[in-house]
């Protein structure tokens, strides 16, 4: 068991008949009244996400996760499969264990969490930035800008994202998964 202060980014709870991951929390310390802690919790099995707010010094059960390196090989339209990079055991999972499916490009190394209990996957973390190539954007029009101007362009694994006017097809630029938006342009 543990407790509000142990709640961090990616801890994973037994909370309402389910496993939850905890993708957001923040400590409140009100001037008038009890502290509490509010978060996001993303379930595992469904990729709901709810907000709850926990007291300060509430039990949580927490779900012991070991952590292991795969290798994303290919989405068959309903599964991702991926290999594990030490011993080369595949396993599959569907689209709501993923954060972030529109920015996995094949041959991607992740890190997926694996309950201890019943070692049944529970969630894939991505890397913190991936490096994509645009495969069509609109040509940016010098001039009719204000500031940080953007416009949609789409990449290499058919997401979408927002990127500055001078980005043009073939460039690579760098993505931060979390958000999904541009970061930078990558020169080869």
């Amino acid at each position: 068991m543990a407790s509000t202060s142990d709640i961090r980014n990616g801890l994973c709870i037994r909370y309402n008949h389910d496993i939850y991951k905890i993708i957001e929390f923040l400590h409140v310390k009100p001037g008038k009244g009890p502290a509490f802690v509010r978060t996001k919790l993303k379930s595992v099995t469904t990729g709901k996400v709810i907000d709850n707010t926990f007291s300060a010094g509430h039990k949580i059960e927490d779900v012991r996760v070991e952590t292991h390196k795969f290798q994303f090989l290919y989405n068959d339209g309903e599964f991702y499969h991926f290999m594990n990079t030490e011993d080369y055991t595949q396993i599959r999972l569907t689209e709501n264990a993923l954060d972030a499916p529109g920015l996995l490009k094949e041959g991607e190394v992740v890190t997926i969490l694996i309950n201890t209990e019943d070692q049944m996957p529970l969630s894939v973390e991505m890397p913190a930035s991936v490096i994509l190539e645009v495969t069509h954007t609109e040509p940016g029009v010098k001039g009719n800008t204000a500031t940080n101007a953007t416009k949609p362009a789409t990449v290499e694994t058919g997401a979408e994202v927002n990127v500055p006017l001078f980005i043009n097809e073939g460039d690579k630029i760098k993505i931060e998964t979390e958000k999904g938006t541009y970061k930078e342009r990558i020169k080869e």
